[in-house]
């Protein structure tokens, strides 16, 4: 199948699976306290095909961005009969109930994927169950800044007590950029508090524990594919000197530049000593670097989770996602991020491409988080998303009366020009990057 169709096919679902699932959020909450669903469309635009069945038409149309649940007297704008089944005639606290619906569907499937691809199981770094012993901490990293040392445990992390290198990657993963993590370290028997500032690296924040160097891939015309060293070597010395983790290898290679260097490497139960020259590459950040051309990675071991601690571990990954998202937003209104950073459906069709030839598994990931995106971005004080329709019902409950229909129609024209001006930039982002620049 060419990577078109792939793309094609793989954003359709992950798009069109999000999209039902937070429109039948809506649905199934405005059947239960009888409010007459007219129209459940997946897409806007020109209906192309469908049924009806009692008071609901079930459609697809012709823009598949999106979709809605068009529901009797919904629409302040429009002439009203004032039936008991319209939605504008409920209680205010139902109508909040039926917005947030949407948001939390998409929420609740994000959670059952991700326990899901817990219970499944995958290959995991094995030192992730482990306590926190450092082996070593990299040269000018956070971690050496404050002061963290070979042999010290970290018996604390944002005063988790014991956490294993797990916890402490979620730790790191939930403190938003710019913040600090705290720690207690025992060095020696005794305790002493530090803090060390959030950044993307846990080798950088913590420093790293005992592993094996295995090579996890090599590259074609490097240094590393022209010595022989293949996927599966498990590399123990570098020039007599053995590592105690995979991450004390990259300084050595830059460090030696063009000089030799000797690998003791164990392959199939055997030792071999491999000798070769690494190379200096672009890495595309403007500073060239030494490297062999391999892929390093560490002990691998099958890691599959229990019903309920899958389900916890996928409560607090999507709450991590779902915060990240929220801290993108904040930063773009303060003017501290640009549009240009954001990917728009061109962007969402690449990605569910790449992840559909990844496997199933790296697609409902992607799905997850797309399902967050979804939730937190709907939540948004902006008509006419779910959080806008919220924020109007909110000021309505707070002044004891509905506002005009004047206030509405320039509440929502404002919104609309806004989120349209948005997406524009957005799609025009996305089509620049699918434009070689040379």
């Amino acid at each position: 199948m060419s990577d078109f169709l792939v793309m094609a096919a793989s954003v359709a679902f992950v798009l069109g699976v999000m999209v039902l699932v937070h429109e039948w959020g809506h649905f199934i909450v405005a059947k239960s306290f009888g409010v007459r669903v007219e129209v459940f469309s997946i897409g806007f635009g020109p209906r192309l095909w469908g049924w009806k069945s009692g008071d609901t038409d079930y459609r697809i149309s012709g823009l598949p961005l999106g979709g809605y649940v068009k529901m009797a007297g919904d629409n302040p704008l429009e002439e009203r009969k004032g039936d008991a089944d319209e939605f504008l005639s409920k209680p205010r606290w139902q109508r909040v109930l039926i917005a947030l619906a949407g948001p939390a569907m998409n929420i609740l499937l994000s959670v059952i994927i991700v326990a899901g691809i817990y219970m499944q199981g995958s290959k995991q770094p094995a030192f992730l169950d482990r306590p926190m012993v450092l082996a070593g901490v990299l040269q000018n990293s956070a971690a050496q800044k404050a002061g963290l040392l070979p042999g010290d445990h970290i018996v604390k992390v944002n005063g988790v007590t014991d956490p294993t290198w797990d916890r402490a990657q979620l730790e790191l993963m939930s403190t938003l950029p710019g913040r600090s993590l705290a720690l207690v370290v025992n060095r020696n028997g005794q305790e002493f508090s530090t803090s060390v500032p959030a950044s993307a690296s846990m080798e950088d924040v913590y420093g790293y524990p005992t592993d094996h160097l295995m090579i996890g891939g090599v590259s074609a015309g490097t240094p590393a594919d022209r010595s022989g060293i293949k996927t599966g070597d498990e590399i123990l010395k570098v020039n007599g000197v053995a590592l105690a983790n995979g991450a004390e290898f990259p300084p050595i290679v830059e460090k030696s530049q063009a000089q030799p260097l000797d690998l003791e490497v164990l392959r199939g139960g055997q030792t071999l000593h491999i000798s070769l020259v690494p190379a200096q590459v672009n890495g595309g950040t403007g500073a060239p670097r030494w490297q062999i051309g391999v892929m390093r990675t560490g002990e691998l071991v099958d890691r599959k989770l229990s019903v309920g601690s899958a389900i916890v571990e996928s409560v607090g990954m999507n709450a991590f996602m779902g915060r990240q998202i929220a801290f993108v937003v904040v930063e773009l209104f303060r003017g501290h991020m640009s549009l240009k950073q954001l990917e728009g459906p061109l962007g969402i069709a690449k990605e569910s491409g790449r992840a559909a030839r990844e496997g199933p598994a790296e697609l409902l990931s992607l799905m997850a988080m797309i399902g967050i995106n979804l939730a937190v971005l709907n939540l948004l004080p902006i008509p006419p998303l779910d959080g806008g329709h919220i924020l109007m019902l909110f000021i309505e409950g707070t002044i004891r009366h509905d506002l005009s229909v004047r206030v509405k129609e320039r509440f929502v024209t404002v919104s609309m020009v806004f989120l349209l001006l948005v997406f524009a930039v957005v799609m025009y982002n996305d089509v620049l990057r699918l434009i070689p620049h040379h």
